[in-house]
């Protein structure tokens, strides 16, 4: 009977750390295909291993945010795809890295390529979607503050606003601002909401002037009084 040498079984905190290697390594190549290789190895881990990549978010992110920007629109798109799909496997997961999601998304808002342009705006549909439905953005009635990703979250929109273009504007930030503005009374004692709030506010007016408060018109009047108390008019 022959021997047989036993099976070696490597401890899971090794092969997260070996998995992670890898990650780093395809993710920072020189070859653009490489780079997709291991921006595809990441949604694999996203699958396969979501604690491993949650745990490591910041520093998974330190690497896939220069991808969702590289220099090569093959990669750059294929990024972007991959960053849709991992909004929902791993959701709570993305909160410390939001505001640099939402920014790496809104670079690429107004790019002239149409397959990373349309795969920025499947990204930025994918993130607002998932915020909203975490908790309604009208579910402000208390003064119950926002969950913390709708503050980087409401914080991102800002420069989504000063980055994205007028149609931009009005499809992702007009709505998230009317939103919070159709509470009767905004939540006051929750001084870092209407902080966020008044940032969006501030923002949507320094790119749209006075088409703002055409647009606040057409709101019922106790709409128009919250922007005005946010905006000091």
């Amino acid at each position: 009977m022959g021997l047989h040498s036993p099976q070696v079984t490597l401890p899971a905190s090794v092969e997260g750390r070996e998995s992670l290697q890898k990650l780093y390594h395809l993710l920072e190549a020189k070859g653009f295909q490489t780079r997709m290789e291991g921006v595809a190895l990441l949604l694999d881990l996203c699958k396969s291993s979501p604690q491993l990549i949650s745990t490591n978010i910041v520093q998974v992110f330190d690497y896939f945010v220069l991808r969702i920007n590289d220099t090569h629109k093959k990669v750059k798109q294929q990024a972007l795809e991959v960053l849709a799909e991992m909004i929902g496997l791993l959701e709570d997961a993305l909160t410390p890295v939001m505001t640099r999601l939402m920014e790496g998304i809104t670079k690429n808002l107004n790019s002239k390529d149409p397959g990373v342009h349309a795969a920025a705006v499947k990204a930025l549909d994918k993130s607002i979607a998932y915020l909203g439905k975490a908790e309604p953005w009208h579910g402000l009635s208390s003064p119950v503050s926002l969950s913390i990703p709708h503050k980087r979250a409401l914080s991102a929109l800002g420069a989504v606003v000063v980055c994205g273009s007028p149609e931009v504007v009005q499809r992702y930030a007009l709505p998230v601002l009317w939103s919070c503005l159709e509470n009767k009374a905004l939540p006051v004692r929750s001084a870092n909401v209407c902080a966020v709030v008044t940032k969006l506010a501030c923002a949507l007016c320094e790119v749209m002037g006075t088409q703002l408060i055409t647009c606040a018109e057409s709101k019922p009047p106790h709409v128009q009084e919250n922007l005005s108390s946010l905006l000091g008019w």
